[in-house]
């Protein structure tokens, strides 16, 4: 495998893990959604070509960080569904 792939993959999750860290505990999002989006697309498509690369703290195989206590619960009336891609 190439550095350049390794490089890039070590490059998307350690960008990804940032991102979700701000957005989900710091309640600070620095990009827009699609932009996020688009780098999990770009990781997704690499694990994808090359399933040797996936490993188990990849952002593509696990949820993001804690959120902020801050944050309260609430009931819905309506189910809430989550969607792997809002954006297709």
């Amino acid at each position: 495998m190439s550095n350049n792939l390794n490089n890039r993959i070590q490059k998307l999750r350690s960008q990804i893990d940032d991102l979700r860290y701000r957005y989900h505990v710091l309640n600070e999002p620095e990009v827009t959604d699609a932009m996020y989006e688009g780098l999990m697309d770009e990781l997704r498509k690499i694990e994808e070509q090359h399933p040797e690369l996936i490993t188990a703290d990849s952002p593509t195989q696990r949820v993001a960080g804690k959120p902020l206590d801050e944050f309260k619960k609430v009931a819905h009336e309506v189910p809430q569904w989550s969607f792997n891609d809002y954006f297709s």
